[in-house]
């Protein structure tokens, strides 16, 4: 890995700041009324409802099949705030490189009260899942790889700040 010049990007972060970044009070409100869902591929429906629903304790709110291809399932978990996470399966496709590609998603961070934050951090233990303790989230990986992060920190901050 190259050396990476961190004054340089220091400086560019505060010029991106400076031309982009408004104050709170003069930000115009987003066109969009939040996340509908986010959908990630599942390469068994019944393992990801048991680890979603299971461990996380993110109940199932549907199944049904999806209307892009026949046979394949389309499945959602309730997160929270009438948001959605998503799943689709596909039957007989070889996804190949297709699975992970640039550009993809790098994670989910999911927002918890602390009590619950802990609590799932312990099924995560006894259930032997492996996770990284960073800061005060915790990082770790469905069963088909989607990388996730649980975090005990309100909707719409980041470290203690405001982010939207």
């Amino acid at each position: 890995m190259s050396a990476i010049d961190l004054d340089a990007i220091a400086e560019a972060r505060q010029r991106l700041r400076d031309k982009y970044l408004s104050d709170a009070a003069e930000r115009p409100n987003s066109t969009a009324r939040g996340i509908h869902h986010m959908a990630v591929l599942s390469s068994n429906v019944e393992r990801t409802i048991q680890f979603y629903q299971g461990i996380l304790e993110f109940p199932l709110t549907d199944i049904f099949e999806n209307r892009d291809y026949r046979g394949s399932n389309h499945f959602f978990f309730d997160i929270g705030n009438g948001n959605a996470l998503a799943f689709f399966d596909f039957p007989g496709l070889d996804l190949g490189d297709y699975r992970e590609v640039l550009g993809g998603l790098h994670h989910v961070a999911l927002s918890m009260e602390p009590a619950q934050w802990e609590r799932i951090k312990t099924k995560l233990d006894r259930e032997g899942i492996d996770y990284q303790h960073i800061g005060r989230s915790i990082y770790f990986r469905d069963p088909d790889g989607t990388r996730l992060e649980l975090i005990p920190e309100p909707l719409g901050e980041m470290n203690g700040s405001r982010v939207v």
